[in-house]
């Protein structure tokens, strides 16, 4: 790959990430031809201005297109490689419980050690640590398909919901880091072993994640039709249906529907799930974080804020963040790190690029790893950089070294 043309590895990474050479040139305000030149060597690419606006919009370190290694620093903030991406794409291709029902099954790892094993990778993908975790994902998967695979009656029941689980988890992280066919292919997985594990609640959060991954394809429609399909089957329909895992369950898949909503335009269907989400988290008293959702009044808040700028609102996004009170600071990191660059978007559409480079800021000391290795945090920062007059702060340019962006 290091000894192709630019052009070359230009048009190969548009193809991994399934675009059209119209849609590429579109995303980067260009013509199709003027993209076709440059794949097939006839147009020079000579300014690093346009090389880091590629790359953003490939969502690959700009080192791969220049045709150098990515730098592995240090601290691991790089988060994933090649190499992990591979890893992790052939444990999702196993399928060992077809082969256990020719063959016995290997011997499956104890559920004990299972449960604690995926308690520690929830808490890894929330702290946002997602360096360490998709290091760790291929071995889990294996493990966790091994047990689904390898136990009978109840214990099978409960291999199936953390099997469920750990694709749940590789869906959200692989999504984040811009691997959206890998993050489609977990969270569909993660839908079709909750009904083996026969949890109704797991298979509705097993549904926001393939809305997820929808969005992240730019197929925001089908998403929002899932969510709210799913969400009517869980909407709790007397006193005793409102408990806190199937409110906050719910309550995701409002947030989620809102969401692929705001992607389409659809200002009035976002209200109206965002009012839905809001009466399930008043109805569960708080933030909570049963089936690893965070749900509560604040997360609704934050999704409030995440649908204003999707729908190219940032002056609104900016006011609902300013009144979020100091119960934000009792979220977990990555939730926190993620409203902060939401809000960095959100002042980027204002204009006030100062404030959108202290949100990054804030958001990389709580979660390096939520800014410096998402795609649409690089975008934010480069054009934080492309319209600060003169030099950068250096906190900015900083951030911006570590995060492989420049002009």
């Amino acid at each position: 790959m290091d000894e192709l043309p630019i052009g070359r590895r230009v048009a190969y990474w548009r193809g991994r990430r399934k675009m059209s050479q119209q849609v590429f040139a579109d995303r980067l305000g260009k013509s199709k031809s003027w993209v076709d030149k440059v794949e097939r060597g006839v147009r020079r690419l000579d300014k690093f201005s346009v090389i880091y606006e590629i790359a953003d919009t490939l969502r690959v370190d700009v080192q791969l297109l220049l045709g150098k290694d990515p730098e592995r620093r240090s601290d691991a903030l790089n988060c994933i490689d090649p190499s992990e991406v591979q890893e992790i794409r052939a444990a999702l291709e196993r399928y060992d419980a077809m082969s256990a029902y020719f063959d016995a099954a290997p011997c499956p790892p104890p559920l004990s050690d299972m449960r604690k094993a995926v308690t520690h990778a929830w808490l890894t993908y929330q702290y946002g640590r997602y360096g360490m975790l998709t290091r760790s994902l291929p071995k889990l998967l294996r493990d966790a398909q091994a047990a689904d695979a390898g136990f009978g009656g109840d214990d099978n029941r409960e291999a199936a919901h953390l099997l469920g689980q750990v694709y749940q988890i590789a869906s959200s992280v692989l999504r984040k880091l811009g691997e959206c066919d890998l993050a489609w292919l977990a969270a569909d997985r993660s839908m079709a072993v909750a009904q083996r594990a026969d949890d109704p609640l797991l298979a509705g959060i097993a549904t926001t994640r393939v809305g997820n991954a929808l969005v992240a394809m730019g197929r925001p429609r089908p998403a929002l039709e899932v969510n709210v399909a799913i969400a009517n089957r869980l909407a709790p329909g007397s006193h005793d249906e409102a408990i806190p895992d199937r409110l906050s369950v719910y309550g995701m898949l409002l947030l989620q529907g809102a969401m692929a909503a705001s992607r389409i335009g659809d200002a009035a269907t976002v209200d109206d799930l965002l009012s839905g989400a809001d009466e399930a988290a008043a109805l569960l008293g708080g933030d909570q974080n049963h089936y690893w959702t965070s749900f509560g009044p604040t997360n609704v808040k934050l999704h409030r804020a995440a649908a204003a700028v999707e729908l190219g609102d940032g002056g609104r996004a900016v006011e609902v963040h300013q009144r979020i009170g100091p119960e934000f600071n009792a979220l977990l990191p990555e939730r926190r790190a993620h409203h902060l660059l939401d809000i960095a978007r959100g002042y980027a559409q204002v204009g006030d690029v100062a404030n959108a480079g202290e949100m990054l800021l804030r958001g990389d000391r709580l979660a390096p790893s939520e800014i410096r290795c998402r795609p649409i945090a690089h975008e934010v920062m480069s054009d934080i950089l492309r319209r600060t007059r003169g030099a950068p702060p250096a906190s900015i340019a900083e951030l911006a070294e570590h995060m492989g962006v420049g002009v």
